[in-house]
């Protein structure tokens, strides 16, 4: 039996020239495979067709991943979308209601980017569609004509909560980070507790409070060059130890 936890990594629906396809980015599996240590496992959005239980049952832990895709607005009660805003319902029926039972089984879970503000939804929280309308909070976008290593590179501060879930995995107290999103935390959901707020106090990092297992959600990408950044680095050894630890306790290891 191997010691190498099985994650699961949601998939976006995507076209694909003229085929529907499951699409996962290769910066995510290769975080998951090298930086927590574990045997991925791409997850399609398939909504009811493979339920949660079923899911949980096949994995020691879930990674959510980032996406060009927004979640629904009518799921957190915000307002219609501007035309040409790219959705994926089939992405939303499967992870909503997966992050909601993985939290309530104890399975591992860290999400990212559009899989944290899918985090806050599930939770019955809200999301603003464009940060950078928003009085008093900042353009947290990327600049899309710089090179890939631009767009990614160390965007602004972030504070870490003391005595929190990231802040006891890296020993840090304040970090810089990458900024890819247009979206971000509004409400924040029942039981999310905050982790990381960035220099204009938009939400940047939760958990679950009180949740059986690592349950962590972050807005920027420390997928990107994990290797080469202390925060990043912390984060997938901690949920690749919290999927082992769970791999063990279910007799796998």
């Amino acid at each position: 039996m191997s010691n190498r936890s099985v994650i699961g990594i949601t998939a976006d629906r995507s076209l694909a020239g003229i085929h529907w396809s499951q699409v996962v980015g290769e910066k995510y599996i290769n975080a998951i495979v090298d930086g927590s240590q574990g045997l991925a496992l791409l997850l399609p959005a398939l909504g009811e067709r493979q339920s949660a239980a079923d899911i949980l049952s096949a994995v020691d832990g879930l990674l959510f991943t980032g996406s060009y895709s927004n979640v629904e607005p009518h799921l957190y009660g915000g307002a219609p979308s501007l035309p040409g805003t790219l959705h994926d319902a089939a992405r939303d029926a499967t992870t909503l209601p997966l992050l909601r039972a993985a939290v309530a089984q104890g399975v591992p879970l860290l999400a990212i980017c559009r899989g944290f503000q899918e985090l806050n939804v599930a939770f019955g929280g809200s999301l603003h569609q464009r940060v950078h309308e928003v009085a008093g909070l900042a353009d947290h976008r990327e600049d899309k004509s710089q090179p890939l290593a631009v767009q990614y590179g160390p965007a602004h501060g972030i504070q870490l909560s003391g005595g929190g879930v990231l802040a006891t995995i890296s020993g840090l107290r304040a970090a810089t980070v990458n900024s890819v999103h247009g979206q971000g935390l509004d409400r924040l959901g029942a039981g999310l507790q905050v982790e990381a707020v960035a220099p204009d106090g938009l939400v940047e990092a939760v958990s679950v409070r009180d949740a059986p297992a690592f349950a962590l959600g972050v807005q920027w990408h420390p997928e990107w060059r994990h290797a080469e950044d202390t925060l990043s680095s912390a984060i997938f050894r901690a949920f690749g130890d919290a999927c082992r630890a769970r791999r063990l306790a279910r007799g796998l290891a």
